[in-house]
């Protein structure tokens, strides 16, 4: 028994030793560098499982695309964080962090935020992870916030007029996803189409979103969630309005970028008429919109400026 024992004992340590050292060995194999910030393979390994967590369907895609994935949603990370080293940042409202932590879960099929940990567990991921990732993103809104406010075009008068003509006691709500992209310099804008219209008859919308899109929305699958139709401005709303149940937008030119919507279900709803908050979610949301255009704006200005090396 003592010999079996110790057999036992010899083997886990000599295991141990093995995975440490493996371990260790893509802990420090440094794969990309931003500026002075570094990306390892670890690094990229862990936003994978991060990103698998937060969208199941990317399992369909091959280990080496998803990998592919993890590593451009942390260069998109690591520049932000570049960035916002410039400016003295606010504390993050802990009731605000709760309430994306919420709509992600709830995004996947979870009741409460015990389930969320007990989940992301199993992928190797601490909710400190994410939060760190959240108060990343929510830091980079405040900044744009800033930045752009005072340049938002918003006609508050038109839009209660508006309002006022066409309310209704029943609501349409759609639920939306999204995949926004860029073109860069050497790549053809049909070509480029023609690739992610490829990618969403293989893998399927989110995959595609996963792959191409440049929102924050790609690390859930491009998932959007439900969207009113009050709060979407009038030329995607028409978009919207010709798709079916599955279907999918052709691109949309938006200031700084290309926007394909896909329907994923709609339903009517009715609800208490209360004009004066219909017009300022109406507001709140068409200044949103532009914020967003605005941040992918801002991104492509700054990352011309970011030295990215592979190792």
């Amino acid at each position: 028994m003592r010999i079996f024992f110790y057999k036992i004992v010899k083997f886990s340590f000599i295991f141990f030793v093995y995975f440490y050292s493996f371990a260790l060995s893509i802990e420090n194999k440094i794969i990309l560098k931003i500026n002075n910030q570094i990306i390892t393979k670890l690094d990229i390994y862990q936003e994978a499982n991060y990103l698998k967590a937060l969208n199941p369907n990317i399992n369909n895609l091959e280990e080496i695309k998803i990998l592919e994935i993890a590593q451009s949603s942390l260069v998109r990370e690591k520049i932000k964080e570049i960035e916002l080293l410039k400016y003295n940042k606010n504390k993050i409202n802990k009731e605000y962090l709760q309430e994306i932590l919420q709509s992600i879960y709830t995004k996947i099929g979870l009741r409460n935020m015990n389930e969320f940990k007990q989940y992301i567990g199993t992928f190797g991921i601490s909710i400190q992870i994410i939060e760190k990732k959240l108060k990343t993103e929510a830091h980079w809104n405040q900044l744009i916030y800033n930045k752009f406010y005072s340049k938002l075009k918003i006609d508050k008068k038109m839009i209660r007029e508006n309002m006022k003509t066409t309310k209704r006691d029943t609501s349409t709500l759609y639920h939306l996803y999204e995949i926004l992209f860029n073109l860069e310099n050497d790549i053809n804008s049909e070509d480029l189409f023609k690739n992610i219209e490829k990618s969403i008859h293989e893998n399927g919308f989110e995959n595609a979103a996963s792959i191409y899109s440049i929102s924050e929305t790609s690390r859930t699958g491009g998932n959007l969630g439900w969207v009113n139709e009050n709060n979407i401005n009038d030329k995607i709303s028409k978009k919207i309005n010709n798709l079916k149940i599955g279907e999918h937008t052709e691109p949309i030119l938006l200031p700084g970028g290309f926007l394909i919507l896909k329907l994923k279900d709609k339903k009517s709803i009715k609800k208490k008429i209360d004009l004066e908050k219909e017009i300022n979610l109406k507001i709140r949301s068409l200044q949103n919109q532009q914020l967003n255009q605005y941040s992918n704006i801002y991104f492509k200005k700054i990352k011309k400026n970011i030295l990215i090396n592979e190792k």
